[in-house]
């Protein structure tokens, strides 16, 4: 697709799985472009470039490059503040892949280079930008259920160790259900409900070891160093209170990803970890019709491996990114939210490690809207006022 002289140019750092996504998805979208990719592994770096056309450079290389505006941090998590850090501290803005940071103190720390330096900080997941959960975010909005009160949130499997060819990460400090899948989860509850007051929580580690069951390490033991079911407590400031479960030790489950219980009827909102799904609404008892609801990030333009089509519109929170920053507004993704759902996050272990409610210290505002209208100037080939 034709791209415009005046695009954001970014670089990319970490050419694993989710790169491909990343660069396959940015030509679909106005005002970013991908310049170069790099890797700490050249060869990863090199074969990504020839895939998507572009340059394969060293990390360092990218960082002092003058071509660049923004760089995408798809590192793992254990790495994103260090190398965001030398993002920032390169003068160019950041767009980190989820979970933003590790550590409340690491996103302060990050904030604090960015301010003084003029620059933005990103962060995915950007899901909540699909027609769901923003036809979801409409219906809150627009008082169909009354004022939410409760709500229940679940993500539980039996964990990834059956297919992923190395997970030793995910059972690691700084892995587990909440920070891996939780950004998705608490990310969309606070678009839909505002900031959290307080959480608290229990936490068990069922099992002290995963076993790999496929590719070449199949049968190798791999350490859990982080609790693997979390049940969970979230106030929020506008007096909802959530019920959040999340688990690695559940073979099977019945639960609803998320339901919003209002005074005057029930909202179901499917999958955040997905651009797309079913939305129900009862209410009182009674089935409700959904509001017309034509939003360009919702029709299915991507084929998974076992053959369903799903909705995958990743990079659209770098595009809102680049629009914002010359519009000169908030961005959606930004740093002041992906920092609170960290200290949501953190907060929520540390309640599991403690037995006592933790306060929240961070605040957000909800993310705007991003409606039929506001999305479609997102992708390319529409016209973005001035």
């Amino acid at each position: 697709m034709t791209q415009s002289a005046s695009d954001l140019r970014l670089g990319l750092i970490g050419a694993g799985n989710i790169s491909s996504s990343y660069l396959g998805r940015a030509p679909h979208y106005n005002g970013i472009r991908f310049v170069a990719v790099a890797d700490r592994d050249p060869a990863a770096a090199e074969a990504r470039a020839a895939e998507f056309g572009i340059e394969a450079r060293s990390v360092d290389a990218l960082l002092d490059s003058d071509d660049i505006d923004l760089i995408v941090n798809l590192t793992v998590p254990a790495a994103h503040f260090d190398i965001s850090r030398r993002i920032l501290q390169s003068g160019k803005h950041v767009y980190s892949e989820k979970p933003y940071v590790l550590t409340l103190e690491e996103g302060r720390a990050l904030a604090a280079i960015a301010a003084e330096a003029g620059l933005r900080v990103g962060s995915a997941p950007d899901t909540f930008f699909g027609t769901s959960h923003q036809l979801a975010r409409h219906i809150l909005d627009s008082g169909a259920i009354g004022r939410v009160t409760s709500g229940t949130c679940a993500v539980m499997s039996s964990g990834m160790e059956s297919w992923h060819p190395n997970p030793d990460f995910f059972f690691l400090k700084g892995g587990g259900p909440v920070l891996d899948l939780g950004p998705y989860y608490i990310s969309n509850l606070v678009q839909l409900l505002g900031p959290v007051a307080r959480v608290a929580a229990l936490a068990a580690t069922p099992s002290t070891t995963r076993t790999i069951g496929s590719a070449a390490r199949k049968g190798q033991q791999v350490p859990v160093e982080t609790p693997t079911t979390i049940h969970a407590l979230l106030e929020f400031h506008n007096g909802a209170i959530i019920s959040f479960q999340s688990s690695w030790d559940v073979h099977q489950h019945d639960l609803q990803p998320m339901a919003l219980y209002g005074t005057e009827g029930t909202l179901h909102v499917p999958d955040p970890n997905f651009f797309d799904g079913a939305v129900r609404v009862t209410r009182r008892a009674e089935p409700a019709a959904l509001p017309d609801w034509d939003h360009p990030l919702g029709p299915a333009n991507r084929m998974t491996n076992d053959g369903r089509h799903v909705a995958d519109y990743r990079a659209a929170g770098l595009a809102d990114m680049a629009l914002a920053i010359a519009q000169d507004r908030p961005h959606r993704c930004n740093d002041e939210v992906a920092l609170h759902v960290v200290e949501v996050m953190t907060a929520i272990l540390q309640s599991g490690e403690e037995g006592r409610f933790v306060p929240m210290t961070t605040t957000c505002a909800r993310p705007e809207a991003l409606d039929p209208a506001a999305a479609g100037l997102l992708l390319a080939g529409r016209t973005v006022p001035a």
